[in-house]
C-alpha cells in the first residue's frame, strides 16, 4: 500500500510539473528548475516528507523530465547488461546472465509511451499505430527495440541492450570462465593463419563479445572493416574502418542494409572483413568475399549447434536473390567455413565456449568432415 502511495505522489508531482513546463514553454528546463517545482507541490498541497524521501522524489522526477524515467537508474549501472520492459508496471534487468525483477515503474502507459518517443525520435524513427514496432539506439550505442498495442497485448514493451564500454579480449573471456586458456591459443592462432571464422549460439550467449575478442588478435599492419546493423563491437586497432546499416526513414526511403555494406566493403581493400551477424541474404555476399581473397574473416550466426549454422548459412543464401540449387551452395560454405566456435548460455547465467569445431575438406569438394577440436562438457541436469 505504502509503494502505491509513493507511485500515486511521484506521478502527481510529474503531472504537476509537465503542466508547469507547458505553461512556461520552456524547452529545456534545469534539474534545479524541476527541483523548485517539486518542492512548491509539496508545499502547496501541505506534504511533509523525510529529506531522503524528498531528494529520491526530485531525483525521480528529474529522471522522468529529462532523460529516461526509471530506466536511468540501470543505464548508470554497469553490472547491467539488459533492460527489459513488459508494460508500465513491470521492468525486468539482467546481470551475469540471469533475470531479476526490478521495484521501479512507470507512471503508466502514458508516461511509457513518452519514453519510447524520446527514444526513437532522437534517432529519426517514429512508432505509431502505422510502425508499432522499432529498432533503434541510445547515444552511448545501447540497442533498443520497442513494441507497442495492438501488436503487444500487455501494454508497451521496451528492451535494452547495454551498448559494452570495454574493450574485450581473449584473456579477459580466459579470466572469466568463458574459455580456457589452450582454446584462447588456439583460437588465437586461427585468427593469424587467416581461417574464416564462425562464432555460432543463441541470443545472449556472448557471441559478440567473442567476436570482438577475436577481431582484437588481428594483426596490427592489416585493415579491417567491420559491418553491423547496431556499431556494438570496440576494436583497438591502427587501421579500422567501421560500418553501420541504415533503417529507412520516416518516408520509408533510404534504407541501407549490411549486403549492400558489405558488397561496397569489397571494394575497400579490406584485407579482414568482420560482419556483426549474418542473418539473410547477405550470407552469399560473406561466402563469396571468403572465397575470394579475403580470408580471415570472422562473423556470428544464430544456431544451436555447429552443423545446425552450417544448415543455416545454406537457408540464408535461398533467401537472397540469387537462383542457386544447394549443390552449388554447399561448395561455397565447405570451401569458406574453417572454424566454427559454439557458445551458449548456460542456466546459470555463464556463458561458455561449448565447442570449437573444425571444418575439413575432402578431396571433393562438395565433401567435408566436421571435427570438433574443443568440447565442454554441459553440467548434468539435477
Amino acid at each position: 500500500m505504502r509503494r502505491e502511495k509513493e507511485i500515486q505522489l511521484q506521478k502527481d508531482v510529474y503531472q504537476w510539473v509537465v503542466g508547469w513546463i507547458g505553461k512556461t514553454r520552456i524547452k529545456s528546463p534545469s534539474r534545479n528548475e524541476i527541483a523548485e517545482q517539486c518542492g512548491k507541490y509539496l508545499q502547496t498541497n501541505n506534504i511533509e516528507l523525510p529529506v531522503s524521501m524528498t531528494n529520491k522524489l526530485i531525483e525521480q522526477i528529474q529522471f522522468s523530465v529529462l532523460g529516461l524515467g526509471p530506466l536511468e537508474v540501470y543505464l548508470n549501472d554497469e553490472t547491467v547488461t539488459e533492460i527489459m520492459v513488459n508494460g508500465p508496471d513491470t521492468i525486468f534487468v539482467e546481470r551475469k546472465g540471469r533475470l531479476e525483477k526490478t521495484n521501479l515503474t512507470f507512471f503508466d502507459e502514458a508516461h511509457l509511451r513518452k519514453v519510447i518517443q524520446q527514444i526513437v525520435g532522437k534517432v529519426g524513427r517514429r512508432i505509431d499505430a502505422r510502425t508499432p514496432m522499432v529498432d533503434a539506439r541510445l547515444q552511448d550505442g545501447s540497442r533498443v527495440n520497442a513494441i507497442i498495442p495492438p501488436l503487444s497485448l500487455k501494454g508497451s514493451i521496451l528492451t535494452i541492450r547495454k551498448f559494452p564500454h570495454q574493450v574485450w579480449k581473449l584473456k579477459s573471456l580466459v579470466k572469466q570462465e568463458t574459455l580456457s586458456e589452450d582454446m584462447s591459443a588456439f583460437l588465437e592462432s586461427c585468427v593469424k593463419q587467416k581461417k574464416n571464422i564462425i562464432i555460432s549460439g543463441g541470443t545472449g550467449s556472448g557471441k559478440t563479445s567473442t567476436l570482438n575478442a577475436l577481431a582484437n588478435t588481428i594483426p596490427k599492419c592489416e585493415r579491417i572493416i567491420t559491418i553491423e546493423d547496431s556499431a556494438e563491437m570496440k576494436i583497438e586497432h591502427p587501421h579500422l574502418i567501421s560500418l553501420e546499416s541504415r533503417n529507412e526513414n520516416i518516408e520509408g526511403t533510404g534504407e541501407i542494409p549490411i549486403r549492400t555494406l558489405l558488397r561496397n566493403a569489397l571494394r575497400m581493400r579490406p584485407d579482414r572483413i568482420v560482419v556483426g551477424e549474418i542473418r539473410g541474404g547477405e550470407a552469399i555476399d560473406m561466402l563469396q568475399a571468403m572465397n575470394t581473397g579475403h580470408c580471415g574473416s570472422l562473423t556470428t550466426i544464430h544456431a544451436n549447434a555447429p552443423l545446425e549454422s552450417l544448415l543455416r548459412l545454406e537457408t540464408m543464401v535461398l533467401m537472397g536473390d540469387v537462383d542457386l540449387p544447394i549443390t552449388a551452395i554447399r561448395p561455397q560454405i565447405i570451401q569458406a567455413i574453417d572454424v566454427i566456435v559454439q557458445q551458449e548460455r548456460l542456466p546459470s547465467g555463464e556463458r561458455k565456449i561449448v565447442s570449437i569445431a573444425e571444418i575439413v575438406k575432402k578431396k571433393s569438394i562438395t565433401n567435408y568432415v566436421l571435427t570438433k577440436k574443443f568440447h565442454h562438457e554441459k553440467p548434468k541436469k539435477s
